[in-house]
């Protein structure tokens, strides 16, 4: 057997593009943040993580183009050998204290500090118990370590409660839940999980990539729910979302976070993360510590489409945060919807299995903090065109009055 044979298997996404719905790497001419422009038109970009809008901030800019300028464009080498300069040093001490740590060390992406860090932590005879729910790179990392992996159903504290006392006493455990779940926009019930690690002698991660800048004042699902490093162990943060930059760290007591620093083996062999990008984090810190307003706009206008996308009757599922889903369920219908949206001037991310759980397929739609009142209300005239016309919700005579709030 040909191990190339696989290939002429895979027909899926020749079909859609034929189709004309093929939605994935599709490239944007530019982007303003809350405006980009796709297919020769400008649409109003509901499918970015940029909650705070700040890649689009002077300040930011400023800092990305003085790091440039200053010292160029890579560090050309590792952390663990050339690649580490003071400003490094002084991001990894301003996030620890931003989140309320002892300490943070910086990967060069989201991805690589969940992959690096649990696959640091759970070593042979460990278990690395996760939520089904779990991002993608949460389960690479558990699949990278060398303990046993376990699943607990979504959010569901007795299962949680019941995969724990079916392991060794004995055993290492580390529990990695997401802070708030990046397709659906719900968030974990941190405090019970806390209190259910602690009876079975379990330490708990949090990934806060969709938390940070959104939850708890910007500082995360801990913040939120007034938590602190005595209850939860590691958290892990991301850059490519309300930092406006790409890379990502993780936050704990220091004992702890210099054992990662000296395992990950996705930090020790990368290179380190370019000046530009830790400059960015930088003025981006500054800006939610100093500029709450940012945040308080966001909530504002997760509140204004949460409550408008229910009156129009869109299922948004349980979703509590600036990541509100609309659930469609068959495939199909979420690619067309897409594109319908995109021909329109709405620009939305389409998720399918097994991004999703079978027949949970849905836009995943996102707010910023410089959407305008204005580009809200004409998003939620073409959703609501689109939707009545592709059978997403009733038609208006058949619901209550849907008019989109001004206020």
């Amino acid at each position: 057997m040909d191990i190339f044979d696989k290939v002429g298997k895979f027909t899926i996404a020749k079909e859609a593009m034929e189709a004309g719905i093929y939605p994935y790497f599709q490239p944007l001419s530019d982007s303003e943040g809350s405006i980009a422009t796709f297919d020769g038109r400008e649409v109003i970009m509901l499918g970015s993580n940029n909650y705070l809008g700040l890649t689009t901030h002077p300040k930011v800019r400023a800092a990305a183009m003085q790091a440039i300028d200053r010292f160029g464009t890579s560090c050309t080498g590792s952390r663990f050998l050339n690649g580490t300069l003071e400003f490094h040093l002084e991001a990894e001490r301003r996030l620890a204290n931003f989140v309320g740590a002892e300490a943070a060390v910086i990967f060069p992406t989201g991805y690589q500090t969940n992959l690096g860090t649990i696959s640091a932590i759970v070593q042979k005879g460990d278990y690395v118990i996760l939520d089904k729910d779990a991002h993608a790179c949460i389960v690479d990392g558990a699949m990278l370590s060398r303990g046993e992996m376990k699943r607990f159903s979504h959010n569901d504290m007795d299962n949680l409660d019941y995969v724990l006392s079916r392991l060794p006493e004995e055993s290492g455990k580390l529990v990695v839940v997401d802070g708030v779940y990046s397709m659906f926009g719900d968030i974990a019930p941190i405090p019970e999980i806390v209190e259910i690690c602690k009876r079975h002698g379990a330490r708990l991660m949090v990934d806060d990539a969709h938390s940070l800048g959104v939850m708890g004042g910007g500082r995360g699902t801990m913040a939120h729910f007034g938590l602190t490093f005595d209850e939860v162990d590691l958290v892990m943060g991301t850059f490519s979302k309300s930092f406006a930059s790409v890379g990502g760290f993780i936050a704990g007591k220091a004992d702890v976070v210099h054992f990662i620093q000296h395992n990950a083996r996705s930090l020790i062999f990368s290179a380190s993360l370019p000046a530009a990008n830790v400059y960015t984090v930088l003025a981006a810190l500054d800006i939610m510590e100093n500029e709450p307003e940012h945040n308080q706009r966001l909530w504002d206008n997760v509140a204004f489409m949460q409550t408008n996308l229910n009156r129009l009757g869109f299922n948004i599922g349980h979703s509590k945060t600036a990541v509100i889903p609309i659930i469609i369920g068959d495939d199909v219908r979420t690619a067309l919807a897409w594109r319908a949206l995109a021909n329109e001037g709405v620009y939305t991310n389409p998720v399918v299995p097994p991004g999703v759980p079978p027949n949970k397929s849905l836009l995943r739609t996102s707010y910023m903090a410089t959407h305008t009142r204005e580009q809200l209300q004409q998003a939620l005239q073409i959703l609501e065109r689109v939707g009545e016309n592709l059978d997403l919700i009733p038609p208006r005579s058949e619901r209550e009055k849907a008019t989109p709030i001004t206020a």
